[in-house]
């Protein structure tokens, strides 16, 4: 059983990263997870915005379809990701594995959407961001760095979260080295306001972003040592993404567009690496097909050998553990069960209507992804390098020929295509999505 662990940067755009394409910092370490692993050129955040983001991660489900699709749950929110829905770590723990979550969870303040009570068996770090919008909840005293719900730390000040995380980390691991962990560690930075050490400060060539940027390189080459020394290494899967995009590109080979928030490729498209010597994961490649957050769930779980029960809540996630291992090309087909768990996708309502079965069929539904706005609703589809835009009116794109999203292409039958994808999620979605989980009560500090 390998141990899994999910890097989650938070806020770092697309082309951030020196293997991503960045001249204004050096990320060695990062690069050497891409070097040694299997890169993603189209892998997209569930959401453009924090709490959303995160919770599709953490379930495998769109947001919209769990209630969780609006902007963020500040400290003063009563929601969070129900206790009905089942987290990658619930899934992980009832399998066998030790759980923690080391960093920032923002998914839900109270007891019932804490990371105890959503499956991890340890948390530290915090349950909200250190911004202005969210700091003022906590008064004077600030936001308090919590372990297992308990303040240990307040105030928490943003120059010391990644070494405190990195830290943390690094004893997770080597306390459990002798059986199967998932951690996941989502980092506070790079969200505003940004902090740096005094041995990072002023090292790139971007002001505090760029040298926040360089201290988590650092702190992952810390983390990738340990995994060496405590002898685990081979037998750990690292994942690095980020919860959603930043900004646009800086130059000529850098031409998608957009920032947090939005729906422009760089507000929602990420980096992702997986790295994972021992389990057959590619190394040095880089894959174009189009993969998203909610995929992780499935394919971890079949990359730890654990099948997702019958009566698991329906999720949006494919496994791709196929693809990720060479085993296919592309993405693998759900109805040839070619992995332990190819046919969740196919537990997907699936009712396609006449007028739309000329344009697509079911696998090119489920291989579409749809893309939220940090206000919840539904505001593009991508399908193959064809990404359509809603509002005001459906505008596509071929993102390929036309990255920067500014030629719209006049096709018929792409335009029906679309259409019936999107009017056949909405029908999904308005039939299927469940509620986010309700409760009363104050949040640690508050």
């Amino acid at each position: 059983m390998p141990n899994v662990v999910i890097l989650f940067i938070d806020d770092q755009g697309y082309y951030d990263l020196g293997c991503y394409g960045a001249t204004e910092v050096n990320t060695p370490r990062i690069d050497q997870l891409a070097a040694e692993g299997l890169r993603f050129t189209d892998y997209y955040a569930a959401a453009p915005i924090c709490s959303p983001s995160r919770a599709g991660l953490l379930t495998g489900a769109y947001p919209r379809r769990i209630g969780m699709e609006t902007w963020v749950q500040r400290a003063d929110s009563n929601r969070g990701i129900h206790p009905d829905e089942v987290t990658l770590a619930e899934l992980f723990r009832a399998n066998g594995y030790a759980t923690g979550c080391i960093g920032k969870w923002h998914v839900g303040h109270l007891d019932p959407f804490t990371p105890m009570a959503m499956g991890f068996d340890e948390h530290f770090g915090m349950y909200s961001n250190l911004d202005p919008v969210e700091a003022v909840y906590f008064g004077d005293e600030g936001v308090p760095i919590l372990r297992n719900g308990e303040i240990v730390k307040r105030p928490a000040h943003p120059s010391e979260l990644t070494r405190l995380y990195t830290d943390e980390a690094i004893d997770f691991i080597e306390r459990h080295r002798d059986r199967p962990f998932f951690l996941y560690l989502p980092h506070t930075m790079l969200h505003v306001p940004l902090g740096v050490s005094p041995e990072f400060r002023g090292t790139s060539g971007w002001g505090d972003y760029g040298d926040a940027i360089q201290e988590l390189d650092h702190g992952v080459g810390r983390f990738m040592d340990a995994l060496k020394r405590v002898g685990i290494d081979e037998r750990t899967i690292v994942l690095y993404t980020s919860d959603n995009g930043r900004g646009p590109g800086r130059n000529k080979d850098q031409p998608l567009i957009g920032r947090k928030i939005t729906t422009w490729e760089c507000g929602i498209r990420v980096p992702a690496i997986l790295r994972a010597p021992g389990t057959g994961v590619r190394q040095g490649e880089t894959c174009r097909e189009i993969v998203n957050a909610m995929d992780w769930f499935p394919t971890l779980a079949t990359a730890a050998g654990i099948r997702i029960p019958e009566d698991h809540p329906i999720i949006d996630g494919r496994d791709l553990w196929p693809m990720m291992t060479g085993k296919t090309e592309g993405i693998p087909s759900p109805s040839a069960r070619e992995s332990l768990n190819a046919e969740v996708p196919l537990r997907r309502r699936w009712e396609q209507g006449l007028e739309w079965r000329p344009y697509f069929d079911r696998e090119e539904y489920l291989n579409a992804y749809f893309y939220h706005g940090s206000h919840g609703a539904l505001a593009a589809a991508r399908s193959g390098n064809y990404k359509a835009m809603l509002n005001p009116t459906l505008t596509i794109y071929d993102l390929e020929k036309d990255p920067k999203e500014q030629n719209p292409v006049r096709d018929r039958a792409l335009s029906r295509k679309f259409r019936g994808l999107i009017v056949m999620f909405q029908e999904e979605m308005s039939r299927d999505a469940r509620k986010a989980g309700e409760a009363r009560g104050r949040p640690p500090g508050l």
